[in-house]
Parts: C-alpha cells; sequence; structure tokens
C-alpha cells in the first residue's frame, strides 16, 4: 500500500462532518477501539451546524487537504465498528491494490455499471446486508463510509454543493483521471438511515445532472443505491431527464 506522496504521515486520517459532537465522540471512540490507534491514525472533524459552516462538497474538500494520511476514510457520525477494525481494511485495501492498482476510492455500498447494486453494510439493529461478490467494481458509492486513496488527488466538484452523492460525484472524478471506484467487503453498523428522498435531494440531482452531463460532454444513465441518475447533455437528455426526476418526485413526494 505504498504511495509516496502521502507515505511520511499517518496510514488513515479519519473525517467527518459534525452536527452531534456526542455522535462523533462515539463514532471515534469506535474506531479507537478498533484498532485506528494514534500511532496509524488522525481523525478530523468539520462543524457542519454552527460557526465556520460547511456543506458535504466544501467540507470533504477540505478535510482532504489537511489529511495527512495516506487513506482517507469519510465516514458519517452514525457508524460504528463491529467485527471489522484497521486490521481488517488494511487487508481488503492490500487486496484491492493487487487487484486494480488504479483504484482511487472504495467504500462498503455501491451500484455497478450494469446496475447491480452491492454492499456489506448492517443497518440499525437489523441483520447484515451483503449482495453481489465483493471487491465489486462500481460507478456509484453511497456515502456512509467512502475511502479516498489519497495520493491520487481526487476532489470533490467545485461547482456543487450540498449533502448528496459527493460519493458518486467522487466516482466520476476518479474516472475522468483514468482511476477505478470499488465496493470492498468492511462491515460496520449505520445507527440512521440514509435520508430522505425530498425537494432538497431531487434540486441537487438535478445540479448534479446537469454539472455532470456538461463535464463529460454526453448524456449518461448511472443508478445510485439511492436514485438513478440521466446526466444531462444537450437537448434531448435535459428533456428526458426532467421526465425521469419528475417522476421520481411525485413518486416520493418531492
Amino acid at each position: 500500500m505504498s504511495d509516496p506522496i502521502v507515505s511520511a504521515g499517518p496510514v488513515f486520517s479519519v473525517c467527518c462532518l459534525v452536527t452531534d459532537p456526542v455522535q462523533h465522540a462515539a463514532m471515534c471512540a469506535s474506531f479507537r477501539g478498533g484498532g485506528f490507534t494514534p500511532d496509524t491514525t488522525e481523525f478530523i472533524g468539520f462543524n457542519a451546524r454552527s460557526g465556520p459552516r460547511f456543506d458535504a462538497y466544501a467540507g470533504v474538500a477540505r478535510m482532504l487537504e489537511e489529511a495527512r494520511g495516506r487513506f482517507a476514510l469519510l465516514c458519517r457520525q452514525d457508524v460504528r465498528l463491529l467485527s471489522d477494525g484497521a486490521a481488517e481494511l488494511t487487508a481488503r485495501l492490500d487486496e484491492l491494490s493487487a487487484r486494480d492498482h488504479d483504484w482511487a476510492v472504495a467504500g462498503n455500498s455501491g451500484v455497478t455499471a450494469e446496475g447491480e447494486e452491492v454492499m456489506r453494510i448492517t443497518e440499525g439493529e437489523g441483520p447484515t446486508a451483503q449482495r453481489g461478490t465483493l471487491p465489486a467494481r462500481v460507478e456509484s458509492l453511497e456515502e456512509t463510509f467512502v475511502v479516498v486513496r489519497r495520493a491520487i488527488g481526487l476532489r470533490p466538484s467545485a461547482g456543487l454543493s450540498g449533502y448528496q452523492l459527493y460519493g458518486t460525484d467522487l466516482c466520476l472524478q476518479a474516472r475522468v483521471l483514468g482511476r477505478s471506484a470499488w465496493v470492498i467487503d468492511f462491515n460496520l453498523r449505520r445507527l440512521g438511515s440514509a435520508g430522505r428522498l425530498d425537494r432538497a435531494f431531487f434540486d441537487h440531482q438535478e445540479a448534479f445532472e446537469r454539472h455532470w452531463g456538461q463535464r463529460l460532454g454526453r448524456s449518461e444513465r448511472i443508478r445510485t443505491p439511492r436514485t438513478s441518475l440521466t446526466l444531462r447533455s444537450g437537448l434531448g437528455s435535459e428533456l428526458i431527464a426532467s421526465w425521469r426526476l419528475a417522476r421520481q418526485r411525485a413518486r416520493f413526494g418531492g
């Protein structure tokens, strides 16, 4: 797992946007108990509620700039480790590097280019959900737990803001750089839900579709764990994407 430009720092930077300091403290304690110790790990938390506020795109960009670890772990504050810890994550990333030297970002829930949802995650007090054969190369990632290989230099899109779809944004940034995104077998517990599909979500989806359609210069369909995107490039795809998004809004009351 040698990435020369960041090899002098810690192995892991655990990064989180914080709205509840108690939740965040419990998350950090969970990671420390799982072997993410001071000799290998730093913890970075940015306030998303008061003071100098950060949305996900700006906050993740700043955290990736400040992180010193070989791998930045972007985590929600409501995740807790189970039996998988630092040793297991190190092993999974070693295996991934041996399989695909060009990987840039990984997580534990996403969707492949063929539209297959792949995951390894425990929701609340429910059973662990596992779908697909892991590791699996994907086109989108859910944001509960995302590993960024810092040597690649990924950053979220400067033209987007909000709290949605930044996992998929990082996957597309990796693709532009000729890199790949993967779901790995790393189980943890997410205490809360993935969030509501509401007006704010669909407004962001519309901006996301336009941003990436224009950047790639072509229309494209991408499934994520929560929605279906139509990247917009040209009048035809704009009309199709608007129609599809209107159906999604109607279905979910957004």
